[in-house]
């Protein structure tokens, strides 16, 4: 029986859908989509749809912790408080730190930069979000004066080309991902992707360009130049709305001596037909979208990348229209929010700039605060080396597990170790960050918090509490406001809800702005408790669903500035030892370093363990086998990763995810091996072309285990690679080692936990090197485990399955030794569908009785038909099983 329904907002990607969360009476929370949400529509992604899945209390930090110790709030607060002010005292404002996350609210990202630019002085606040869209930032304001997204994602549905640039829509936006799949369908809009990878996404393309890493700039300065020699350009509207028109062409046409078509080819390593063909689609086609994401942002050159695609648009004047203009898709639910109340260290709240002292007046006039930053503070990477060197004697983490996310992460794990103090305030007691915190601070998780979020086209959205407040948890911004209060600034912090915070932070939009700036809510303002709690979502400005149709920008003259772009391609290794380029990314049903959706079995039965994509050519060449595991390096660090060969990778590159922590894997904290290297203009890291080794890891054995307990400690400490994840009932181990274990039967009960009573199934095959292991408590399968010399080839989805289920009859247990169901019990195979939990064997099955689409296929296993991330993958095996029939006859 249910007791509420909540409207709120999914906690996940920069789309921002709307959720009904309905309470149970049971203390289950029921998900669905919001119809009336302008975001979604009532669609999901797999990782919204399993949000009611990841609500438990399991793992959560629910009081506050001194030196891993349980303590009160008020002796944590007075703690950190008093720590805050010795240090500013002894050592000034620059050597205290805030790190915050597109995973706070606004209100908490207003709060926290109101303590640290408006009371403590520095600008030394910066948030995660400088890992995934700082270029877009510094792009924006360089081309329109102000950090403006102009579009909406209702351009994706009225343009007749989309250019996708660096983004796996499919995978890390399914649900925008759908709008545009439905427009294609509907109205047969173009689609490019220009990615080096083959993705889910490039499925859909009409045309996939898989340029070298880096080459972006090539590309787009050679378009500006095509479009310039064909006639396409919009002479009227640049003379009338732009500058530096005649700057950015001398640029370039530089790019190459010719900017020829075979020059440009060579440049991206693209074919000149292809590039060709993606000339002249965009010049002859008005309504044209560019949208971009990671794969622009996170570049040394992620800004110049950024204002090369704009310029293409302000060329063409297709900016501010239906269906027209550049469109930077956001990673995290409210990476805008942080932009917009000054969450990074060079920007003011209100998007008012610490550059500019009439802004400075309006911030400190407004907070009536004691003083105001006056230069940016440490971005991100210089943040933490700060942290490292000493100059950061005390640091406040929030939302955040930079010890994994951040680049150079052992380097960062180090610093924090030796930093005086450390604060982190998270809703996970142990995390890869928290391990390093001199005091922990339990906040308040999605379900729990009330505040706002901004997405990707500028629609503010509620995030609403459904849930009580468990433990002791609260929010990050009383936190804040508490800290603030025994710094003995109580009065400007004396915020009773978000409603309040939010009124203040809406008051400062409007404050001396008379259309100056383009974010402004002064008619948000003074809403009463009950309003804040009805807000319906909206975009900025009142009435804007699109920017800069008028033609007018946020520069002083009031006109766009076209940026000029030289190319420069990314440096080859000096060590001839690292040959490949690593390219570093999400996976469909995973977010972050997965606290949240490792909460969620379903969510792990897609991929289930760290990989490392290559091309079969470069696996050929270093002796890499498909499945094994291989050790990539860099100066920085070392990983031990699954092999995927795949000729989806393109030849000289590899892909790895990001998402694994030293809390599911023993190797897999990828940014171990990223360079520190920064965006000169927008602080923001290289994480797609980092110069690597990959080489086999020389495993002596190979071992898969599901258990129902969590695999013991000293289990795993007898294999050098391990990787664990949830199933339904318990969990499921992947595990190798270089290192002969001489007795199984001792190490098994390491690790799936035996205890007295417990019925012990044994295979052997002593000269092959193998043994397999089942375990039953009566009747009931609570662990298994399988050795081999090479990969194990067991059904792991089927084993996960039966997990703590009964087995009865003498051959239904003998059917766990062998690793796979029998005739009568089909192996579903690996999961393809995540949303309803349907493997390849089950949608093979359909293809081979008739299905011919996707839609079929959808029809009879209900595949692709939620979220639909997976209907690429479907309609790549309809084509392979189509082929190998067409063989066969």
């Amino acid at each position: 029986m249910q007791l509420a329904a909540t409207r709120t907002t999914c906690p996940y990607c920069g789309v921002g859908c709307g959720v009904i969360a309905t309470s149970m009476t049971d203390g289950t929370v029921g998900i669905a989509g919001d119809t009336e949400h302008p975001a979604n529509y009532g669609r999901l992604c797999s990782k919204g749809s399993a949000l009611g899945e990841t609500m438990s209390l399991e793992e959560r930090l629910l009081y506050p912790e001194i030196s891993g110790a349980r303590a009160s709030w008020n002796d944590a607060l007075d703690l950190v408080a008093e720590r805050f002010s010795a240090t500013i005292a002894e050592h000034g404002p620059e050597s205290v730190a805030l790190y915050v996350s597109g995973q706070i609210l606004t209100e908490d990202y207003y709060a926290a930069n109101k303590l640290v630019k408006g009371y403590f002085g520095t600008a030394n606040i910066d948030t995660n979000s400088r890992l995934c869209m700082a270029s877009s930032v510094a792009g924006h304001k360089r081309a329109f004066g102000s950090d403006t997204v102009p579009g909406c994602y209702e351009d994706l549905e009225v343009a007749d080309l989309v250019v996708l640039v660096g983004s796996n829509l499919a995978w890390c936006h399914p649900v925008t991902f759908q709008r545009l799949a439905a427009a294609k369908e509907s109205r047969g809009t173009k689609v490019v992707v220009i990615d080096p990878r083959r993705t889910a996404t490039a499925e859909l393309a009409d045309l996939h360009l898989a340029l070298n890493p880096g080459s972006d700039v090539a590309l787009f300065n050679g378009l500006l130049a095509s479009l310039a020699d064909t006639g396409a350009i919009d002479r009227d509207y640049i003379a009338r709305h732009t500058t530096g028109f005649e700057q950015a062409m001398t640029i370039a046409t530089a790019t190459s001596r010719s900017a020829s078509l075979a020059e440009i080819a060579a440049m991206t390593g693209l074919s000149e037909p292809d590039v060709a063909m993606f000339y002249r689609w965009f010049a002859q086609t008005e309504r044209v979208v560019t949208v971009y994401s990671q794969g622009v942002n996170q570049s040394t050159s992620g800004t110049d990348k950024v204002n090369a695609i704009i310029n293409c648009h302000l060329a063409t004047g297709r900016i501010g229209k239906p269906g027209m203009g550049p469109f930077s898709i956001t990673g995290q639910p409210n990476a805008m929010g942080g932009r917009e109340s000054g969450g990074l260290a060079n920007m003011l709240a209100a998007h008012m700039e610490l550059s500019d002292p009439d802004h400075r007046r309006i911030v400190q006039t407004f907070w009536g605060s004691p003083r105001i930053a006056e230069k940016p503070g440490l971005k991100a990477v210089d943040l933490f080396r700060a942290v490292a060197d000493g100059r950061i004697k005390a640091v406040w983490i929030m939302a955040t597990n930079p010890v994994d996310s951040m680049p150079e992460a052992d380097a960062v794990r180090a610093g924090l170790k030796a930093c005086p103090f450390v604060v982190v305030s998270d809703v996970t007691a142990k995390t890869d960050t928290t391990a390093m915190a001199h005091v922990l601070l339990p906040a308040l998780a999605w379900g729990e918090k009330d505040g706002t979020v901004t997405n990707s086209e500028r629609r503010i959205s509620r995030q609403r509490r459904l849930l009580p407040p468990p433990g002791e948890a609260q929010p990050d911004w009383w936190q804040i406001a508490q800290v603030a209060a025994r710094m003995g600034w109580a009065d400007a912090f004396s915020w009773r809800s978000a409603a309040d915070i939010f009124d203040e932070y809406a008051k400062l939009t409007a404050a001396d702005n008379n259309d100056r700036r383009d974010l402004d809510l002064g008619d948000k303002a003074g809403l009463t408790t009950d309003g804040y709690d009805e807000l319906a979502p909206f975009q900025w400005p009142r009435g804007k669903v699109r920017m800069f149709d008028d033609g007018r920008f946020y520069t002083p003259d009031g006109k766009a500035r076209f940026v000029a772009t030289p190319f420069r391609p990314v440096a080859q290794p000096a060590d001839a030892s690292f040959q490949l380029v690593l390219n570093t990314g999400r996976v469909r049903d995973q977010w972050h370093t997965m606290t949240r959706t490792g909460l969620a079995s379903r969510l792990s039965a897609h991929i289930g363990e760290p990989y490392l994509d290559i091309h079969p050519q470069d696996a050929v060449q270093a002796g890499i086998a498909p499945a094994s595991i291989v050790e990539v390096s860099s100066r920085h660090g070392r990983a031990l990763l699954r092999a995927v060969v795949t000729p989806r990778q393109r030849p000289g590159s590899v892909f790895a995810p990001f998402h694994w922590s030293g809390q599911n894997a023993s190797a897999a904290r990828v940014d171990t091996l990223i360079s520190g290297h920064v965006d000169p203009v927008s602080g923001q890291p290289e994480l797609k072309a980092m110069p690597v080794a990959v080489r086999p890891f020389a495993a002596k054995w190979f071992a898969f285990a599901v258990s129902l307990d969590r695999p013991r400690a000293a289990g795993l400490e007898m294999a050098s690679y391990w990787a664990v994840g949830r199933t339904r009932a318990g969990w499921r181990i992947e595990l190798a080692g270089d290192a002969i274990i001489p007795d199984w039967d001792q190490a098994a009960p390491k690790l799936l936990g035996l205890r007295a009573g417990h019925e012990v199934l044994t295979y052997r095959d002593i000269s092959g090197g193998a043994a397999r292991f089942a375990v039953f408590d009566g009747e009931t399968l609570v662990g298994a485990l399988f050795v081999a010399p090479g990969p194990v080839a067991v059904s792991r989805t089927w084993l996960a399955d039966r997990l703590g289920s009964p087995f009865v009859e003498a051959r239904d247990r003998l059917r766990v030794l062998s690793g796979r169901p029998g005739a009568d019990e089909p192996d579903k195979g690996a999961i393809v569908c995540a949303c309803f939990d349907v493997g390849c064997n089950q949608i093979a099955a359909g293809i081979r009785s008739g299905c011919r689409t996707v839609a079929d296929v959808g029809a009879a296993t209900r595949a692709g038909t939620n979220c639909g991330s997976c209907r690429s993958d479907i309609a790549r095996m309809i084509e392979i099983e189509s082929t190998a029939v067409a063989r066969a006859v």
